[in-house]
């Protein structure tokens, strides 16, 4: 087994659905321009709230991606 080095990014990611959602769409988008994505972290979740409803979420993560031999 080879030993790997891993790059990582910090990215936010947002939806009106749900936070689950906001990382779908954080890691879709990068994955359309990034190669070897491995892994991700969450590590931070906010949200908008309106008339006491949550009507958007945001969520930072960082992003993995291993580096090419």
């Amino acid at each position: 087994m080879n030993d790997h080095v891993y790059k990582y990014i910090e990215l936010t990611g947002s939806s009106t659905k749900s936070c689950d959602d906001a990382v779908r769409c954080a890691i879709e988008r990068a994955s359309k321009t990034l190669r070897n994505l491995n892994w991700f972290e969450v590590t931070e979740t906010r949200g908008h709230i309106e008339n006491g409803t949550v009507v958007h979420w945001q969520v930072t993560l960082k992003l993995g991606m291993r580096l090419e031999d």
